[in-house]
């Protein structure tokens, strides 16, 4: 089966009950193209009703402040799946399936400062599709186990390693490393987190393949 970034958005649409909410999550390793798969399907899909419909909750959000990691020694490690909030993400995810609330506010990351930013994204009650990426979507321990169940669909990026690489290498560049951190941080931390994530790709209900995450132009995540 040949996907098309028009059957995405397509299949993206039908997860969307009558008078219901669905939670559509995109997995994938960094820099794998999560982010610009997102906001393209939130684009087209805003185009066929109210701008509001869909919204766009990254799972970034629930990293944990370098303040935090630095109690617990976890700077240098960055990124790993214990340095996220896993059961807070949860809890918002949980909260979006109920749709109980007329607002919710999530939080967002600013990479300029790597640091999470409460109150960063309001998903009002009008938006029936979330679309949420992020590295650990499909883990199953470390308290990861418990966001599965609460997504739609979860579809994995599978862009090959040596076109991920090289954009998770300039977007370290781009936000402030040097040409040396940059390797180094994505050939050390970053790729035993891609190890991680790898091992989770066949957990997916969907893989999105390289030829299609290329042609929608380099992602920042």
């Amino acid at each position: 089966m040949t996907v098309t970034f028009e059957g995405l958005v397509a299949r993206a649409r039908a997860l969307v009950p009558v008078g219901g909410r669905a939670i559509l999550g995109i997995a994938g390793a960094p820099a794998a193209g999560k982010t610009t798969l997102a906001e393209e399907l939130v684009a087209a899909l805003a185009k066929s009703g109210p701008a509001d419909w869909v919204a766009h909750v990254p799972m970034d959000g629930f990293h944990l402040a370098d303040v935090e990691l630095e109690r617990l020694g976890s700077r240098d490690r960055k990124g790993a799946p214990d340095t996220f909030d896993p059961l807070g993400y949860a809890a918002l995810l949980r909260r979006l399936r109920e749709d109980t609330d007329d607002m919710i506010y999530a939080p967002g990351f600013e990479r300029v400062i790597e640091q999470p930013i409460a109150g960063a994204i309001g998903v009002p009650r009008a938006a029936r599709l979330i679309v949420s990426e992020g590295n650990y979507l499909l883990l199953s321990a470390g308290g990861w186990q418990r966001i599965r169940p609460l997504v739609d669909e979860v579809w994995y990026a599978d862009l090959d390693q040596g076109s991920r690489l090289r954009r998770l290498i300039d977007r370290h560049v781009r936000f402030g490393k040097d040409e040396r951190a940059a390797v180094a941080w994505a050939t050390g931390t970053d790729e035993s987190n891609a190890a991680i994530i790898a091992a989770t790709r066949d957990r997916a209900d969907l893989l999105v393949p390289a030829a299609l995450i290329e042609s929608i132009g380099t992602p920042p995540n």
